[in-house]
């Protein structure tokens, strides 16, 4: 095990996190063991965490600032620390998305990342074989808080009818999946519209996109391949990508449409009764 006193607490925000967590147990005069007891968790994770073999939690660092009365430190931390376990690539993003006053989005193959349940992330990430999927998928429920602060970005996101078909996770998960879409019909800061496979050909059949809007900078346009992500504020692109955005939204079903159609997916394809032509995601 690695020792934790040769981390270099500036080389990133999970060394800053351990060393502190290190120097805050013991200048209460707790071993690992009785931390661990303290906030219901094994001394090992202490341990592991302290010597950045694990990433923590949100909930994980709430427990520690009560314990050690650390004035919401860990809390403050916790975030950066799962910033940066997302890729490097996609980073800058992710900071972006989090200054956004409107963020507006085409999603082709997938639910919109922030519309996510935890366990429909999970079945999309493993998909990546990831060396640490729950670091990556801490890291994306972090990305949600956005959604709940006093006033969050407005949002709009328009999802390919393919979304609700296709079986990410199993059954289980499509249909807690499809019932979180439609809490949102209830959130004044969230619109969802849906792209029936009945719109045919349309304005945005290269594949998904983002535009982000903000108080004192340009809009962005955000990309992804399959290596990477991209990100442009070139005034070419962000006016094309609004007018094929308005393009979208006009083929795309009402919210009021959208949202009887998600609900009849759920139904109809996930509810209850077994389908045998049905299996999860490897």
């Amino acid at each position: 095990m690695a020792n934790v006193q040769s981390l270099d607490p500036s080389a990133s925000p999970l060394d800053y996190y351990g060393w502190e967590l290190r120097r805050q147990r013991e200048a209460n005069g707790l071993r690992q063991g009785q931390l661990g007891e303290i906030i219901f968790c094994t001394g090992s994770l202490i341990g592991q965490i302290e010597t950045t073999k694990k990433v923590p939690t949100r909930d994980f660092s709430e427990r520690l600032d009560a314990a050690l009365g650390t004035d919401g430190v860990f809390s403050r931390l916790v975030g950066l620390v799962l910033r940066s376990q997302l890729p490097t690539w996609f980073q800058p993003y992710a900071e972006m998305e989090a200054r956004a006053t409107y963020i507006s989005t085409y999603q082709a193959q997938l639910v919109y990342g922030l519309l996510q349940t935890e366990e429909y992330a999970r079945a999309v990430l493993a998909t990546g074989m990831p060396d640490d999927l729950e670091g990556l998928l801490a890291a994306r429920m972090e990305r949600q808080r956005i959604l709940e602060r006093e006033q969050p970005p407005l949002a709009w996101a328009i999802l390919d009818e393919a979304v609700l078909h296709r079986l990410v996770g199993g059954r289980d998960v499509m249909r807690v999946q499809l019932c979180r879409l439609l809490e949102f019909g209830e959130n004044r800061w969230m619109q969802i519209q849906v792209l029936p496979f009945t719109a045919g050909e349309h304005a945005s059949m290269e594949g998904s996109f983002t535009t982000m809007r903000f108080d004192d900078d340009p809009d962005i346009i955000y990309t992804e391949d399959i290596i990477s992500g991209h990100m442009t504020a070139s005034p070419h692109m962000v006016r094309e990508s609004s007018l094929r955005y308005a393009h979208l939204q006009a083929a795309a079903l009402s919210v009021e449409d959208s949202a009887a159609l998600i609900a009849r997916v759920m139904e109809e394809r996930y509810g209850n009764r077994p389908r045998p032509d049905e299996h999860a995601v490897a």
